[in-house]
């Protein structure tokens, strides 16, 4: 039985895959064992593509957890689409930011907890000049930077 988490994680991959679809682009969803990539994404024309990686939170959204590969992978074509579920009486408001990997590299954090435990995030306060910015998969040649 999936967990509350893995659900919430779901979620958000399918999420983020129905926003890239929106923009026409071709989405597919990788096998949940699947290193790095949660989405792997591809222009109609298949001349560009771009692998994903989502995270998402349906509780805490001040910074989202990542591995500490998110340290070490950065590719221009590796993305990451940060997701906030958040509650409203109407229904959930989905917060979108859409960062590249080279921003993620530089701009995760990482905690040591008293017990040992090792916590790699990335806060919201970085995220936030990328809100929405889909764009960046439908410029020629992904970001620059």
């Amino acid at each position: 039985m999936a967990t509350k988490g893995q659900l919430t994680g779901m979620r958000g991959v399918y999420l983020v895959a129905a926003e890239l679809s929106r923009l026409g682009l071709v989405v597919s969803p990788t096998s949940r064992s699947a290193i790095g990539a949660d989405i792997l994404v591809t222009n109609q024309h298949c001349s560009r593509s771009f692998s994903v990686q989502v995270k998402t939170n349906a509780t805490t959204f001040k910074f989202w957890l990542v591995g500490v590969k998110a340290k070490k992978i950065v590719s221009k074509t590796h993305i990451y689409v940060f997701a906030n579920l958040r509650p409203t009486k109407d229904g959930d408001i989905t917060e979108f930011y859409v960062v590249p990997s080279n921003v993620v590299v530089k701009k995760t954090k990482y905690s040591k907890a008293k017990t040992g435990s090792k916590w790699y995030f990335f806060n919201l306060e970085d995220a936030l000049p990328f809100k929405d910015k889909w764009e960046i998969f439908l410029n020629e040649g992904g970001w620059h930077g």
